[in-house]
C-alpha cells in the first residue's frame, strides 16, 4: 500500500504519540505537552521501527535456568571518571552524560576515549556539532595523539552505523544524541521522535554488539536533559555535571547506573590541558580553612555514593530590612534547610523569625541527603549567636521536627575520612554510638537531643 502523511500527537515530555489532541498526556500525566507532528503511514515497516543490528532473544524460559554473566569492566585510566562509571566501562552499555554548554562534556568524552583506545580497543568518536578541524584543535590542546583513536563528523544515523560496520570500534562516542537524525522519520534532529528513535537503535547496536557506547547530551535551562524523558529509561547509565561551567571546578554525578552505586560523584578541575582529577576532593570542599573557623561555619562528614567527604557548611544571620525575613540557600535542599531553621526556632531557643537566614555549601557540591541537618543546624545557630564552633569538630546526624536526632547509614566510613583529615571531635546521634568505637584520636560525642548538642558546642540562643 502507498504510504501517505497522517497526523499525530506526541508529548514532549514522555515521547508517547496520540492519533487525538488532548490537554493531559496519557502516558505519563504532564499537562499541555502534546505537539502537532506529520507522520508517514504504511502498511509496511518502512521507518516506523528502527533497523536492529541484533534483536533480542524472545524465548520464554524458567529466570533460574539462565546463566548470570559477569560484568567485565575496561578502565579509561581517569580515576573519577572510572569511580562514576563504577570501575570502567562495562561492554554493551549505554552512558547518557548532560550537562549545560560549555561545562565540559567533550573535553572530558575526548580525554576518556583517548585513554580508553588501544590497539586491541578502537574508539570511534563520532561529532555531530563541530568540524574535524575544532575536534583536532582541541585534541591538540589535550594532548590526545592516540592513534586507535578514530574519528568521523556525521549526523545521519545510517551513515553512522556503517561506519561502525566498517571500522569495528569497541567503543563509540555520540557528541551529541541531539544532533542524530533518521531520514525515514519526520521531524528535524532534536525532535521528540528523532531522538527516541536513535536512541533505541544505538541501544540495541550496543546490546547486539557488546559495544560501550556514551551518548553526550544538551540540558534544557530548567537544567532537565532535552529530549523525551523515556531516553533516562533507556540508557544503563546517566551522568550529570552539576556545577556551573564559570566554576573551575566540576562535579559530575552518576543519577543512574545499573553497573554500579548511584549518586556516585566526580571532581574535575578545568585547565588550560583539559579537565584533571581532584583526588582529595574534601580539601576542595572544605575551603580556605587558615586558622579558627569564624563563626557560622560546621563541617559536614558527607557520604556521596560511597565516598565519605568532609563538606564545610557556612551561614550568616542579619537583622532583616524588610517585612518578610529571607531565606536564601545554595547546595543545600531549600525546603529542608528552611525546616531547619524552624526547629531551631521553636524547639532551641533561637529567635530568627525577624532574621535573614543565608546558607552554603562550600565548593560547588550539592549536598542532598539528611545526615547535614545537624551540621546547617550548628552553622546556623553559630551566626545567629556569632560564637565558632569548636575547632577540628565534625556534625553528623538528621534532625527530627521534634529537635530529635536520628541516626544516619555509614558512620564509621564518614568518620574515619575525618580522622585521617586531621578532625577530633564528632557530633553524632546517640543512637549511631551503641555498640561502636570511634577511630583512633576522635572523640566520638553522642547526643539525643538538637539543643543538647547545640549547649555542649558552648552556643547559647
Amino acid at each position: 500500500m502507498k504510504s501517505r502523511i497522517h497526523v499525530i500527537f506526541v508529548c514532549k515530555e514522555c515521547g508517547a504519540d496520540t492519533p487525538k489532541w488532548a490537554g493531559q498526556c496519557p502516558s505519563c500525566g504532564r499537562w499541555n505537552t502534546l505537539a502537532e507532528k506529520s507522520a508517514p503511514r504504511s502498511s509496511g515497516r518502512a521507518g516506523g521501527e528502527p533497523r536492529r543490528l541484533t534483536d533480542f532473544s524472545s524465548a520464554v524460559v524458567p529466570l533460574v535456568s539462565l546463566k548470570a554473566s559477569e560484568v567485565s569492566r575496561r578502565p579509561t585510566g581517569m580515576g573519577e571518571f572510572d569511580r562514576i562509571l563504577g570501575g570502567g566501562l562495562v561492554p554493551g552499555s549505554l552512558v547518557l552524560l548532560g550537562g549545560p554548554p560549555g561545562i565540559g562534556k567533550s573535553t572530558l568524552m575526548l580525554q576518556a576515549a583517548n585513554r580508553l583506545a588501544a590497539p586491541d580497543f578502537p574508539v570511534l568518536y563520532i561529532s555531530g556539532e563541530e568540524s574535524p578541524e575544532q575536534v583536532r584543535g582541541r585534541s591538540v590542546r589535550l594532548g590526545a595523539e592516540n592513534p586507535s583513536l578514530l574519528f568521523a563528523s556525521e549526523t545521519d544515523l545510517e551513515k553512522i552505523l556503517d561506519a561502525v560496520r566498517e571500522a569495528k570500534p569497541r567503543a563509540l562516542v555520540v557528541d551529541s544524541v541531539q544532533t542524530m537524525h533518521k531520514s525515514a522519520l519526520p521531524g528535524g534532529p532534536g525532535s521528540v521522535a528523532q531522538i527516541r528513535e536513535c536512541a533505541a537503535e544505538l541501544l540495541h547496536l550496543a546490546k547486539g554488539e557488546g559495544l560501550g557506547v556514551f551518548l553526550l547530551g544538551h540540558v534544557t535551562k530548567e537544567g532537565d536533559l532535552a529530549g523525551p524523558r523515556v531516553l533516562e529509561h533507556m540508557v544503563d547509565t546517566v551522568l550529570y555535571f552539576e556545577t556551573e561551567r564559570e566554576d573551575v571546578h566540576r562535579v559530575l554525578r552518576a543519577v543512574k547506573n545499573r553497573f554500579g552505586p548511584t549518586n556516585e560523584i566526580g571532581v574535575f578541575e578545568m585547565t588550560g590541558r583539559g579537565l584533571d582529577e581532584v583526588t582529595n576532593p574534601s580539601a576542595l570542599f572544605l575551603g580556605e580553612r587558615e586558622g579558627a573557623a569564624p563563626a557560622g561555619t560546621s563541617v559536614l562528614a558527607a557520604l556521596e555514593g560511597t565516598r565519605p567527604l568532609m563538606v564545610e557548611i557556612q551561614a550568616l544571620v542579619a537583622r532583616t530590612a524588610f517585612g518578610m525575613p529571607r531565606r536564601q540557600v545554595s547546595g543545600v535542599d531549600y525546603n529542608r534547610a528552611v525546616l531547619l531553621i524552624a526547629v531551631l526556632d521553636r524547639r532551641c531557643g533561637f529567635s530568627l523569625e525577624s532574621q535573614d537566614v543565608y546558607v552554603k555549601a562550600t565548593g560547588g557540591i550539592d549536598v542532598r541527603e539528611p545526615a547535614s541537618d545537624l551540621a546547617v543546624c550548628a552553622a546556623v545557630a553559630s551566626a545567629a549567636a556569632d560564637k565558632p564552633l569548636p575547632a577540628r569538630t565534625v556534625w553528623l546526624g538528621e534532625v527530627g521536627l521534634g529537635g530529635e536526632l536520628r541516626s544516619v547509614p555509614q558512620v564509621s566510613e564518614r568518620l574515619a575520612e575525618a580522622a585521617k583529615l586531621g578532625f577530633q571531635r564528632a557530633f553524632v546521634p546517640a543512637s549511631a554510638t551503641r555498640g561502636r568505637t570511634g577511630p583512633a584520636g576522635m572523640e566520638v560525642v553522642g547526643v539525643g537531643h538538637l539543643a543538647d548538642a547545640l549547649n555542649r558546642a558552648g552556643l547559647r540562643s
